[in-house]
């Protein structure tokens, strides 16, 4: 049984629910990292492997962000809060049982939205009962603002809900009141600075209680220039300091033709700078997750697709399957890439020091250099460049490798003549390669190959189907004996005058 494919055929995270690397989960106990190795959402060596689903059964919500608009029947989008079809508890796993029995790679089913899953308690804990009896191999996730979450610790526990998410985006009401025009609590609408409080006090004691119990909890927080940017490293103390073992800083998703409050008032989204530099920062306090896609309220498959369009409650309604034998075939694909990432662990461990010493001499040759991967998942370079639509972003330097975030892009090409405005697609995919010294794929045409090289981005298509980490070391260690390092520096200079 071979890994690439497992991956490929495989099935996305989003404000309500998302990692870490193996390397950040090294310290952690044996029973934690037994939680999340095969969890796509906490584990960022599990995304490349294993798929996850939300299903959409909680549509109200207790709480109002400045950044959220709830949409329904939105196919096009892919951002939290937007779904297709809302599902009644019964519905919901009838979808899930189908998408294990399809997508065998699928490990981790949440309850994101588009509301409040805990503001639907009926709704949501149904859904949980449901499947802890129907599908016990699949693990169950919950994220939430946490207004109600002191009030269903129990409950989570009660269904052995071991990974939460909470959205914690201050802990400073005068911060609060900026993001947070009103919650409903006790039955009264509050607003302004006292709906903050009441609501970061209700997270904090929510995070506390959840921690007691032995629940792991993930912070999602998001990124707003100008209004939390610099206030989140105090966040992901705080919150590190009261047991939460991951954190998100995730980008605002602000544009106007999505309806929101800060959209319609011009409010600007985060560089891709900015959000590396504050995670950066964040880092030396928290684990911090950097692979979270920030998907639909009903995103099914691998972060970073969605397949849920095969899922609609009419499709499922004609599937023919049989669930002693997806069973089976799970259990032994799960075996499988076990195995595989157990070998990989091996190899990784040497990628922690390049293999070929520093060079001396021109300091500028050894800096840090960004490079972005095309992927289909499996963790190898198996993506064709036309056919990307996101490519994932890794910093290569004299220490070894790291994983630092993804850039989704417009398909250049579907493979077609009639690709669109392929010019206004490739003109789009080099801006948000802004920063790169390479990108890697499996094949790049002659005409994005030239502009990619213009733009000081070098295109390497020579490590087809080899792991990811492997082959942005090896392209490091070719630029910098090269000089390409220099060069890529000559033309950032360039473009920047």
């Amino acid at each position: 049984m071979e890994l690439n494919v497992l991956g490929q055929n495989g099935g996305g995270c989003s404000a309500g629910s998302c990692g870490s690397s193996d390397d950040q989960l090294a310290h952690l106990p044996e029973h934690i990292r037994e939680k999340v190795h095969n969890h796509p959402c906490y584990s960022e060596e599990a995304h490349h492997y294993f798929a996850r689903m939300h299903v959409a059964v909680a549509p109200a919500c207790n709480i109002q962000c400045h950044y959220c608009n709830r949409k329904y029947d939105c196919a096009n989008e892919s951002r939290p809060g937007v779904v297709s079809e809302l599902l009644d508890p019964l519905q919901a796993v009838k979808k899930v049982k189908a998408v294990a029995a399809t997508i065998p790679q699928m490990t981790v089913l949440g309850i994101a939205g588009p509301g409040d899953p805990l503001a639907n308690p009926q709704r949501t804990f149904e859904t949980f009962r449901m499947l802890s009896e129907q599908a016990p191999d699949i693990k169950l996730c919950v994220s939430t603002n946490g207004l109600a979450l002191p009030d269903c610790v129990d409950e989570l526990a009660r269904h052995n809900i071991d990974h939460v998410t909470i959205t914690i985006n201050c802990v400073d009401p005068d911060i609060g009141a900026e993001i947070y025009p009103w919650i409903y609590w006790n039955n009264k609408r509050i607003r302004g600075r006292k709906a903050a409080k009441i609501l970061i006090e209700r997270q904090q004691k929510g995070l506390e209680m959840l921690v007691e119990r032995g629940i792991l909890v993930k912070v999602n927080s998001v990124l707003i220039p100008g209004v939390n940017d610099e206030h989140l490293k105090e966040v992901s103390r705080i919150v590190r300091a009261k047991g939460a073992f991951l954190h998100n800083v995730m980008p605002l998703i602000a544009a106007a033709e999505h309806g929101t409050f800060y959209g319609v008032m011009g409010q600007r989204s985060p560089e891709p700078e900015e959000l590396q530099d504050l995670q950066d920062a964040c880092a030396g306090d928290m684990n911090m997750m950097r692979h979270c896609r920030q998907c639909r309220a009903d995103a099914v498959g691998l972060l970073g697709e969605d397949r849920g369009d095969e899922f609609t409650l009419d499709k499922i309604e004609t599937m023919e399957i049989d669930y002693e034998a997806a069973m089976v075939r799970r259990a032994a694909i799960h075996a499988a890439i076990k195995q595989e990432l157990d070998e990989r662990a091996a190899k990784k461990a040497r990628l922690a020091t390049p293999a070929s010493p520093p060079l001396t001499g021109v300091d500028k040759r050894q800096r840090p250099a960004l490079m972005a991967v095309a992927t289909s998942g499996g963790g190898l370079v198996n993506q064709h460049f036309g056919h990307a639509r996101e490519f994932l972003v890794y910093e290569a330097s004299p220490a070894g490798v790291r994983f630092i975030g993804h850039r989704k892009v417009e398909q250049y090409c579907i493979g077609n003549d009639s690709c669109g405005d392929k010019e206004s697609a490739l003109s789009g995919s080099i801006r948000a390669l802004k920063g790169c010294a390479a990108v890697l794929c499996s094949k790049i045409g002659f005409e994005p190959w030239g502009e990619l090289e213009a733009a000081g981005i070098q295109p390497n298509g020579e490590h087809a189907m080899e792991p990811i980490e492997e082959a942005v070391l090896a392209v490091y260690q070719e630029m910098i004996a090269s000089g390409h390092l220099d060069a890529a520096t000559q033309a950032e200079q360039c473009l920047r005058a």
